[in-house]
């Protein structure tokens, strides 16, 4: 199979957009049944287009007007916002970065109105938005010996499907949620789109407290040691070991050979506490 060349985009996005992208399961799932008058029509779209030109605050009055939308302007990336109390206004084209991603989207910040000269700022406000988990593969670099940064291959992607298994466990069994939808980010990693009808509408507070639940691993780059465990070990942390358990020895000591020279081990030995 001849390599991706990214130069070809402009060349395929039309054929990907007009035979392959889901138009029909994509207007079904963000009209959620079209239980709520309007619910898609206030849900604002951002769209990446050639030479980072970053459309923002799009909305679209049904699936079907969406899908002429992308047919006509080919994206090569689309961020999906809030719903919010009325319909958004058309966009700007800002030349640039879409923004940096983070662990989790919080419910985006206010944006401007298309009825600005009948509704008040402050009536504008984002309404509910799903919980997004964003998996970066680039976070395992110090686990996998077998590629780095945004490369990718079948021997580290088992990290994936340990943080799959580890998260989907944790937000059914310990936070009752029932509707995920696991989706390939595209790049280097996976997403987690969690849709019951609670959680989208769950304060930054929330989803905050639900973040910091799934979270273990503390500090940046600099940091060797960034687990800290505390006594009595935490349930969910306990359920987390049997899932690794079971990857473990295939995955570390065969696949990434991670005990198979004396760096290696000086490499284990540093994130190991000084206790044990």
């Amino acid at each position: 199979m001849a390599p991706f060349d990214p130069a070809a985009l402009p060349e395929l996005l039309p054929v990907f957009y007009r035979r392959l992208f889901p138009h029909g399961p994509y207007g079904r799932w963000l009209t959620y049944g079209g239980v709520v008058k309007n619910y898609f029509q206030q849900r604002e779209f951002s769209f990446t287009l050639r030479d980072d030109v970053y459309l923002r605050f799009q909305s679209f009055g049904s699936p079907q007007e969406l899908e002429r939308e992308l047919q006509k302007i080919n994206p090569y990336k689309i961020d999906i916002g809030a719903v919010y109390s009325h319909r958004v206004s058309p966009g700007r084209r800002d030349r640039g970065s879409a923004g940096v991603p983070g662990r989790a989207e919080p419910i985006p910040s206010l944006l401007q109105p298309n009825q600005h000269n009948t509704v008040h700022l402050g009536a504008f406000q984002p309404q509910e938005k799903e919980l997004v988990f964003d998996i970066d593969m680039t976070d395992y670099d110090d686990v996998r010996m077998c590629c780095s940064s945004a490369d990718i291959c079948s021997k580290c992607w088992t990290l994936m499907t340990i943080a799959v298994r580890i998260i989907d466990r944790a937000l059914v069994e310990d936070l009752g949620v029932r509707h995920r939808l696991w989706v390939y980010s595209g790049r280097r990693g996976v997403h987690c789109w969690v849709c019951d009808d609670a959680v989208r509408k769950w304060s930054p507070a929330l989803r905050s407290a639900a973040v910091e639940y799934l979270s273990l691993v503390k500090g940046g780059a600099d940091m060797v040691k960034k687990v800290t465990l505390s006594h009595p070990i935490h349930p969910f942390i306990r359920r987390s070991v049997d899932v690794v358990e079971k990857y473990f020895e295939e995955y570390a000591l065969v696949g990434q050979d991670i005990l198979g020279s004396p760096e290696k081990w000086d490499k284990v030995l540093a994130l190991i506490p000084e206790d044990i």
